[in-house]
């Protein structure tokens, strides 16, 4: 016979119940910002004037768990570009262009937080990839599934993730470049998909903005200036620890534009994604941003320090009442 402690078997049936099924709100909003965040966009100033009540904020710490909810970019990315010709392509037309039309052609890859959150990198991006002699297209926002993989929804992960490998892999055919301004978004697209999805993944790549810079500097001409203006880069930390060569690779783009860039030393920022947004948390998070980031940015001119992470900008935006810019911001002003 086999004996069974009902007393535990119950606690931990309950236990295996509640983290599947009765996961936390904020969790699930979490997991589910990459549909509803299109339609919050459609009236930014609108949700915002709701998100900054202070009872709503009190009501999301205290029945959500959740503080500090960011903001819509206002106007929306929508709104910056309406009318602009990167906006307005399908997949299909871009399958009827010509090799030589595709040959001068970008794709910009959105992502739910920069896309809605911090629109100007978005609209950055489109204006440097100008500047530079191409077109860019500004692809139609596909949801990537990283908010659902980093609080544990797998299968849905997985399926987001087959979703827009099918689309990707679409684009991929067309030999046309894809580029995404969020470094732990596109990482997701190499490294989660892959685990994921396996060989059903297929060959597609997104590009780092700096990653299809090099490829393009490399057949310009060097800029020459009297004075090189300084920059300071602190890079996201999922970035520095998967492609070790980001400094470098943005230093070379500089230097190439007649401007230094100096790495800064920092660890995680404490945003972590939306951990910095969990209310049981946010004295961790805090704390975390204090060991490193704090004492660079009170020594060096904020308007010369740089971020790539859409969570690095947010959570120094939390913390010191003003966002820095990401690297291709500073670029397209040096051009």
């Amino acid at each position: 016979p086999i004996k069974i402690d009902v007393p535990e078997f119950r606690s931990r049936f309950l236990q295996l119940y509640h983290s599947r099924y009765l996961r936390p709100v904020r969790d699930h909003l979490v997991a589910s910002v990459e549909s509803y965040a299109p339609l919050m966009a459609q009236a930014p100033k609108t949700f915002n004037f709701f998100i900054n009540q202070p009872w709503l904020k009190k009501l999301s710490e205290k029945h959500i768990g959740m503080v500090d909810l960011p903001l819509l970019s206002a106007p929306s990315l929508k709104q910056q570009m309406a009318g602009h010709r990167s906006a307005n392509m399908t997949l299909e037309q871009l399958e009827a262009l010509s090799a030589e039309q595709k040959a001068k052609m970008v794709l910009v890859v959105q992502d739910p937080f920069t896309s809605y959150y911090d629109a100007p990198v978005v609209r950055d991006l489109i204006r440097l990839i100008e500047r530079l002699g191409y077109s860019p297209v500004l692809l139609p926002f596909k949801p990537n599934g990283k908010p659902q993989h980093i609080k544990g929804f797998l299968r849905s992960f997985a399926r987001t993730a087959a979703n827009a490998a099918q689309f990707f892999n679409r684009l991929h055919h067309l030999g046309i470049p894809m580029v995404g301004p969020d470094p732990a978004m596109v990482l997701c697209y190499r490294d989660e998909y892959a685990k994921a999805l396996g060989d059903a993944r297929g060959e597609f790549n997104v590009l780092l903005p700096q990653e299809w810079l090099l490829e393009v500097i490399a057949t310009e001409q060097p800029v020459a200036r009297s004075e090189r203006p300084e920059f300071y880069l602190l890079a996201h930390c999922t970035e520095k620890t998967v492609k070790p060569s980001t400094h470098g690779d943005w230093g070379k783009l500089f230097a190439h534009l007649g401007a230094e860039l100096k790495p800064v030393a920092v660890g995680c920022c404490g945003m972590a994604g939306t951990y910095g947004h969990d209310a049981k948390q946010v004295d961790n998070s805090k704390g975390i941003y204090s060991l490193s980031w704090a004492e660079p940015l009170a020594r060096l001119p904020k308007d010369r320090c740089l971020a790539t992470g859409y969570s690095c900008r947010s959570q120094v935006k939390r913390m010191e009442g003003e966002k820095l810019k990401h690297p291709l911001q500073a670029l397209l002003e040096l051009l």
